[in-house]
């Protein structure tokens, strides 16, 4: 058992101190009062440790009762305001977060000054019941108000991390507030005589006192463990998600490369910079502006294309790939773009004008980008298709013989665009 809630300890020590010290400047807001509740509930979970509670009762009878309240009341009120800190603005969280550190250093003293008082009158019970009174009460109001607070904000945040976290925060007090309702419950039997042995003080985990043992110890870890991991949850999933944000703007950027190509090649004029590589400097690279660019370029020489956009090719490829679903249209809007880019090139507009795709209208950069992706994947197999099919009718050494039976929709698609074409310049 020691191991256990000195593991623990050690463990919420160290993630204190890298919150604390390990974090980059400016420290954002919420920081030190996240490293002021770690550090009180390694305190807390420490005081369940047989090893520390033998020792400190060595020196203090009872020692480790005002120990754990002390830590669970400064971890009580840091709970609340890293809450005051996501819901209020900075002026009116440090108001609040002051007057709440008005009331713990009130509440410290004030258990403090009866534990000691307790300790010269032999343990006096109406010491101890003004004791757990004040205790309780301050804890529970904490508590309560932080509830509210984390339940509250989760249904107006749009970070789903966030919004978990706080649940999970708030389900982690429901549990301190059973614990509470324990020592409550305590009080009042020794309110009604049941005598002082009440208080908790020496009692041991058996299997006589299942009960006791869930709402005294069980339910106090739970909440410290649920309190720090919805707190955190945050926090930890922002770099992951960051990290994965940014290799999908990388991958993306890079298979936008052969469109962007043939069209910056086509139309420099949509060019908006000289384009500097992408890891050109690795700790500075902005992968969401070079995104955001090439998005912007590609859609504006799309656009530029629209003389050139043949209505034939467009109802030639709607025949062959389904416009119903996103991969389909692409494969459309690939081919169109690529016959136009081949008119553009011999000078030739277009007839009919096709219509740009329908899922090219977005408001999501995201979005954009996603279905220009979906756009190039389709343009460079379409490119692939046509060296192919060049590089197999350049090797034939005999004529192959003219099918009269063949399917126009068996041909690859680049065929059947070039054919198109020269059916609409006759």
């Amino acid at each position: 058992m020691s191991i256990f809630f000195l593991g623990a300890a050690t463990l919420l020590a160290g993630a204190s101190c890298f919150w604390v010290l390990g974090r980059r400047k400016p420290r954002p807001a919420g920081t030190w009062a996240m490293g002021a509740l770690l550090s009180s509930f390694a305190v807390f979970l420490s005081t369940y440790a047989p090893l520390v509670e033998r020792t400190v009762e060595a020196a203090v009878p009872h020692g480790t009762r005002i120990l754990s309240d002390g830590s669970s009341l400064a971890a009580t009120t840091a709970v609340l305001a890293v809450s005051l800190q996501l819901n209020q603005g900075p002026t009116r969280a440090r108001q609040l977060i002051g007057s709440r550190l008005k009331w713990l250093a009130i509440a410290l003293a004030g258990i403090g000054c009866l534990f000691a008082y307790e300790q010269a009158t032999d343990h006096s019970a109406h010491a101890y019941a003004l004791y757990s009174l004040l205790y309780t009460s301050i804890v529970g109001a904490t508590d309560i108000n932080f509830v509210v607070q984390a339940l509250r904000q989760a249904t107006t945040t749009r970070r789903t991390a966030v919004r978990v976290g706080l649940r999970t925060a708030a389900v982690g007090s429901g549990f301190a507030l059973i614990h509470l309702t324990y020592k409550t419950l305590q009080l009042v039997h020794l309110g009604l005589g049941a005598g002082a042995e009440l208080n908790g003080n020496g009692e041991r985990c058996t299997s006589l006192s299942a009960v006791r043992c869930a709402v005294g110890v069980t339910s106090p870890a739970l909440a410290v463990a649920l309190i720090c991991l919805g707190l955190t949850l945050p926090a930890v999933v922002y770099p992951i998600r960051h990290m994965r944000r940014r290799r999908w703007e990388r991958d993306s950027f890079e298979a936008l490369a052969p469109l962007w190509h043939d069209l910056a090649k086509a139309m420099p004029h949509i060019v908006l910079s000289p384009a500097r590589p992408l890891t050109e400097n690795p700790s500075e690279a902005d992968t969401a502006f070079h995104l955001q660019r090439r998005v912007v370029e590609i859609s504006d020489g799309i656009l530029a294309l629209r003389p050139y956009r043949s209505l034939e090719s467009q109802d030639a490829a709607r025949n062959i790939f389904d416009a119903r679903t996103e991969q389909g249209s692409a494969q459309i809007e690939a081919a169109v773009v690529k016959e136009a880019l081949a008119n553009l090139a011999a000078n030739q507009l277009a007839s009919d004008i096709a219509p740009p795709a329908q899922t090219t209208s977005r408001r999501d950069l995201d979005a954009d980008a996603q279905w220009l992706v979906h756009v190039a994947h389709a343009y460079a197999s379409h490119s692939q298709e046509r060296r192919v099919s060049a590089a197999s009718a350049t090797s034939s050494s005999l004529p192959r013989p003219r099918s009269t039976t063949s399917n126009s929709q068996n041909l690859p698609p680049s065929v059947l665009f070039s054919s198109s074409r020269r059916r609409a310049s006759r």
